[in-house]
Parts: C-alpha cells; sequence; structure tokens
C-alpha cells in the first residue's frame, strides 16, 4: 500500500466511502459485478466508470500496481469521486509470466478469451512438444492490484495472488476472462465452474480486497 504523508486515517477514508459512493474504474461488466458484491456488505453504493461515460486511459503501466494506479486515478479525477480499479491477469510460469498485464490483448482488438485461452494452451503445446520443462508445464497464477485513489490523492494500492495450473479444454460458464482454464491449487474446479462465492472466497481478486478491507474497515470490517 502506498500512501502520501498527509493522508487521512483510513478509518475516515472508510466513513467517506461510505457517505459519497465509489466509482468501480472499469468498463468491463464481469469485473463490475464481481467487485460490486464485494464490496455490497459495507453499505458503499458503487457506480461504473461505463455507467458514469468515463474515458478508459492508456495503460503504460509495467505492473499490475501501476496500471490500477492510472486507471484509478484518471476516473476519481474524472468524476470527482473515490475510485477503485483492478488490474489483474494471468501469469504463466513457463511462458515468462505471459499473457500477465497483456492478459486481455492476448484476445486481439475484440478481447475475445476463448482466442486468449487458446493460444496460452497453443503456446504451452509447442513448450510441451519442445521438451522444455519437463513436458507440459501447467503451473500459473492470478495475480490482481487494486488501486483506491482519491480525486485530491492519495492512492492506495493493495495486490493479492491465487496459485493453480491451466487445463484445457475450458470448464465452466461462471466467471469471466481466463477463469474456465484455470484450477487453483488444493481444488479440483476451474473458477469457471465455480459457484461465485466460493471463487470470492480463494481468488487473487479476493486476496487483495481482504487487505483492503483490514485496512479500511479493520478486521470486523
Amino acid at each position: 500500500m502506498t500512501a502520501q504523508a498527509s493522508s487521512p486515517p483510513l478509518a475516515d477514508l472508510a466513513a467517506r466511502l461510505r457517505r459519497e459512493g465509489l466509482v468501480i474504474a472499469s468498463h468491463n461488466p464481469g469485473k463490475v459485478r464481481e467487485i460490486a458484491e464485494l464490496l455490497d456488505p459495507f453499505g458503499i453504493a458503487v457506480r461504473s466508470a461505463g455507467e458514469l461515460g468515463l474515458p478508459e486511459p492508456d495503460e503504460t503501466g509495467a505492473s499490475f500496481a501501476e496500471n490500477a494506479r492510472i486507471k484509478a486515478e484518471s476516473a476519481a479525477r474524472a468524476a470527482g469521486l473515490p475510485a477503485l480499479a483492478d488490474d489483474s491477469g494471468l501469469a504463466v510460469a513457463a511462458l515468462g509470466g505471459a499473457p500477465g498485464i497483456h492478459s486481455a490483448r492476448w484476445g486481439g482488438p475484440e478481447r475475445d478469451f476463448a482466442l486468449a485461452m487458446r493460444r496460452v494452451w497453443e503456446a504451452l503445446e509447442e513448450l510441451g512438444r519442445r521438451g522444455e520443462d519437463g513436458g507440459m508445464p501447467r503451473d500459473a497464477a492470478f495475480i490482481c492490484a487494486l488501486a483506491l485513489a482519491l480525486p485530491e490523492g492519495p492512492t492506495h494500492v493493495f495486490e493479492g495472488r491465487v496459485d493453480g495450473e491451466i487445463v484445457w479444454p475450458p470448464r465452466g460458464g461462471r466467471g469471466f476472462g481466463y477463469d474456465p482454464i484455470f484450477v487453483p491449487r488444493g481444488h479440483a474446479l476451474t473458477f469457471g465452474e465455480m459457484e461465485p462465492a466460493a471463487k470470492h472466497a480463494i481468488s487473487h481478486r479476493a486476496d487483495a480486497f481482504r487487505k483492503l478491507v483490514a485496512a479500511l474497515f479493520g478486521a470486523r470490517g
């Protein structure tokens, strides 16, 4: 988490969020829905950047945290309200951490995640055919950075992660993005097969969100 020395106590920030509401700095309906569901128990009204017609800034950062900060600060300035942005993606160990911050771009201009998932699997198959990494490498992680920005500053960043492996073919119609090809460690179902509550309990976004909640509301929420 980062903040300026003059930033208000986060307890005061929690009260402000309950009073003013929060902009979710995303135009992705699945992501907006998931974040809104996580925020629902805390009495914070949310609107999305899409609803407010806010522009999507260029994501020029070199990390999930940098891109989350860019999106949150852009939305906060444009809306004049606190804004929460998520930047997240799939990092496959054998692919050097790709797709990583370019997870959506692997789906082409239309952000077609069926295409993106196929491209990931084909890249792993190619490694397997070459016998690299001892055969078919499957280790992967979902990584998330949540940035909470105020129009006047500062910005707080919280990061989360869940490790697992890639499976093929895709399984399940829940979730979004790469969820149908990712099985979290210690589980048998993909994120695409899990009930939303089960995914929320263990996901990378939930991990980052727990850290945000602890900072804002304390252990009790």
